[in-house]
């Protein structure tokens, strides 16, 4: 959105000045984190096949990762699992089974 439009239709909606601008910054640095994400090199190297119902290039790692660690562990072999481990760090890793394993007890 420009300034232009935005300066319009806030003066027509009786709101604040630069409401709309704030909101498409907002925006903008919400996508330009996807975008960084989607950039990363450093993806953790998996068989395929551990995400077989899901299109592996599409999987969001952090938002996901409590879910692809309990995958990996029950699922995955050792060369999978110190991936994970690497990827996400043998804390981040621990913290999250341990959850899983209190939880489902």
């Amino acid at each position: 959105m420009n300034i232009s439009l935005a300066l319009k239709i806030e003066k027509a909606l009786g709101l604040e000045e630069g409401y709309f601008i704030i909101l498409q910054v907002y925006y903008d640095i919400e996508q330009e984190k996807i975008k960084q994400k989607k950039s990363r090199t450093d993806l953790p190297q998996l068989r395929p096949v551990l995400f077989w119902d899901t299109k592996i290039i599409t999987i969001d790692w952090e938002k996901h990762k409590k879910a692809i660690i309990k995958r990996v562990f029950e699922r995955g072999n050792e060369m999978g699992k110190n991936e994970i481990i690497r990827f996400y760090g043998a804390k981040t890793v621990d913290t999250i089974l341990n959850n899983l394993f209190l939880n489902n007890e």
